[in-house]
């Protein structure tokens, strides 16, 4: 998802005046202090609800939990922590979703976290230090831990929650999509680039533990390795990594997947798209799957600040349509997360792709009036 260099040029007053602010919301009482924020604890107002899968055959899972409120100090980050919340709003404005049809998803428990990482990390996570360095903001150290359980990890759990769910959704209706997750930098023992939990490998294990899968494919299309996953499942013959990536940026050295097809730095959508298609049947071939999991990051997209990539929305929309639908005329389940992506405009380009799997296979929109609904840029106010 992100490069270490990701922080570079925050502004350092700007940081100790947001923590400042953290600070005293956490004294005020407005976010409890003390205990570690629990998987059982739930934000103000939120609500773990059953939606219904749009055309019978999408399932779409959110929760505005999702989101860090660190009082502004989230948005010195390269990644736009909003856009799970801009995507979602989206959908919603141009009619390809009602909120009544989302579901949200409760936290991931500690059962479901410890399915992939250790208890040491687990427990470290109580320390801020520990959540800076995850998400590669040292001044998160100076914060009380409490907060940072509380607003960050606690929003982790839910997306990663999220995943989970969308998982047990994809295999019953066939295609389900986590409007957060991808989280494919975090490795048993550690969380790096933006990434806690694995969520991608806590929501297989949990299938393959509760029986319902055995085998599941990873499809990783961020323009970052997948080097989290590919240490979660090497050596597991039943779960197969596959990362389709550019060669010479973060994480390096990399990591050993299943199968790495490195890409150069000005890779365009028709390069990307010849790559995908000559891996893509032969993976599903090979790899016999009874799940699909998509990292479906858009950060390979021209101008993305942390990647050399020349990709266009209409190429993302094209790249995770040609996996869905491959696994559709499979009659394989699928779930999409959707990873990193650091441009100004880089949710568009996921809201575009989502909206054209909602209209394919669930009937709603048409793919151009999701595509001219981007383009126009006409969900900025509404969507954040």
């Amino acid at each position: 998802m992100m490069t270490n260099a990701s922080t570079a040029g925050f502004a350092t007053s700007a940081t100790w005046v947001a923590i400042l602010a953290c600070t005293c919301i956490l004294l005020s009482g407005c976010v409890g202090s003390g205990k570690a924020f629990s998987a059982k604890s739930a934000a103000p107002g939120d609500t773990v609800r059953a939606g219904r899968a749009v055309g019978g055959h999408v399932a779409v899972v959110y929760s505005p939990a999702y989101e860090i409120n660190l009082g502004g100090l989230e948005n010195l980050h390269s990644f736009d922590i909003h856009k799970y919340r801009k995507i979602y709003s989206a959908l919603v404005n141009v009619g390809a979703l009602a909120p009544g049809e989302v579901y949200v998803p409760p936290m991931a428990t500690d059962e479901q976290i410890l399915r992939v990482h250790s208890r040491a990390f687990l427990d470290s996570l109580r320390s801020s230090a520990t959540v800076g360095r995850c998400l590669e903001m040292s001044k998160l150290a100076k914060m009380p831990s409490g907060l940072a359980d509380a607003a960050i990890v606690s929003a982790f759990r839910r997306a990663t929650g999220g995943t989970v769910q969308a998982a047990y959704l994809a295999v019953h209706y066939g295609i389900a999509v986590n409007l957060a997750g991808g989280y494919h930098h975090a490795k048993p023992d550690a969380g790096e680039g933006f990434c806690i939990f694995n969520d991608i490998a806590i929501a297989i294990r949990e299938l393959q533990a509760a029986r319902i899968i055995r085998r599941a494919l990873v499809v990783d299309l961020d323009v970052h390795q997948g080097n989290g996953t590919a240490v979660c499942f090497a050596g597991d013959d039943e779960v197969f990594t596959f990362s389709m990536h550019e060669g010479d940026i973060y994480p390096i050295p990399k990591e050993t997947s299943d199968l790495d097809v490195e890409l150069q730095a000005g890779t365009d959508d028709a390069m990307f798209l010849t790559a995908l298609a000559s891996n893509l049947p032969a993976l599903l071939d090979k790899a016999k799957p009874e799940l699909v999991v998509i990292q479906a990051g858009c950060d390979t997209l021209a101008g993305d600040p942390l990647a050399r990539m020349r990709m266009t929305p209409q190429g993302i929309v094209a790249r995770d349509a040609m996996v869905i639908d491959e696994c559709v005329r499979r009659r394989i389940p699928v779930l999409m997360t959707l990873g990193g992506g650091y441009s100004a405009d880089a949710w568009r380009a996921q809201f575009m792709s989502v909206a054209r799997t909602l209209g394919v296979h669930g009937g709603r929109i048409s793919t151009e009036r999701a595509t001219s609904a981007g383009a126009g840029g006409k969900m900025a106010g509404k969507g954040g």
